[in-house]
């Protein structure tokens, strides 16, 4: 059930798997697939704090990728919509 959950963008997959866009995009897919996996198992502690890990290694590479190529960091949170931006 899981597997319908993840997500397939072309554009980011054909990329090099070293990329720094591959990286945000295959953390995400494992962020996704462990949320899936609270739903059935909420007192799971050490796989909450491997979600803890990668969500901080994620958040650290989209620092990076803010830094240093803005237009691709834009590109990159909205395909795979997360870090909503706030509208005033």
């Amino acid at each position: 059930m899981a597997k319908f959950f993840f997500m397939d963008l072309a554009s980011i997959s054909e990329k090099k798997k070293g990329s720094v866009e591959f990286q945000i995009f295959h953390l995400t897919n494992r962020v996704i697939k462990l949320t899936y996996h609270f739903k059935k198992h909420g007192k799971d502690y050490s796989s909450q704090r491997g979600l803890w890990k990668i969500l901080g290694k994620r958040k650290r590479l989209l620092t990076y990728l803010f830094k240093t190529d803005f237009l691709t960091y834009e590109n990159l949170i909205n395909e795979l919509g997360i870090r909503g931006l706030k509208k005033i």
